[in-house]
């Protein structure tokens, strides 16, 4: 199977999941948002401030892979790198608030432990199908480009 075969039909696929984990994430990530404005019970402004921004980059993600999805040759692929950004920033910053995943057990400090590990865990997971979809992006990229279309020749013959 040639590479642009894998293209078209991974990239519904991909950009699926991504929207899927996305709703899952916006979903726990509102819950936790709405409960920290209504009861001011976060541990700290950190975590309640890293959690609205990962509410922002789940609605931006939902939104714009949507986008991607059906107008795959429109939009430009800068916008995959800024969702790559606020992903590796939100990830990476929920889990420096949390100090790396939070032990539900023996934990008393964090009102809602198994909220916020998946949090966590869903940004991580999101972050991986966007770190995937930039590097095929690039490799397609470099192909044209060796074929002569330019940086900005077709994604798919």
């Amino acid at each position: 199977m040639a590479f642009e075969d894998w293209i078209r039909k991974g990239h519904p696929i991909i950009l699926g999941s991504l929207i899927v984990f996305s709703i899952i994430e916006l979903s726990i990530s509102a819950f936790l948002v709405a409960q920290f404005n209504r009861h001011h019970n976060y541990f700290s402004t950190d975590e309640r401030d890293r959690t609205a921004f990962l509410l922002f980059a789940s609605i931006w993600t939902i939104v714009l892979s949507a986008l991607y999805m059906s107008f795959f040759f429109i939009v430009p692929d800068n916008v995959l790198l800024l969702t790559w950004i606020f992903w590796t920033a939100g990830a990476a910053s929920i889990t420096a608030a949390l100090g790396g995943g939070l032990n539900c057990v023996n934990q008393t400090v964090f009102v809602y432990c198994g909220q916020l590990n998946a949090l966590e865990g869903f940004a991580w997971v999101i972050w991986i199908i966007v770190t995937f979809a930039i590097i095929v992006v690039a490799i397609r990229g470099v192909i044209a480009a060796r074929r002569g279309d330019g940086l900005r020749g077709p994604l798919v013959v």
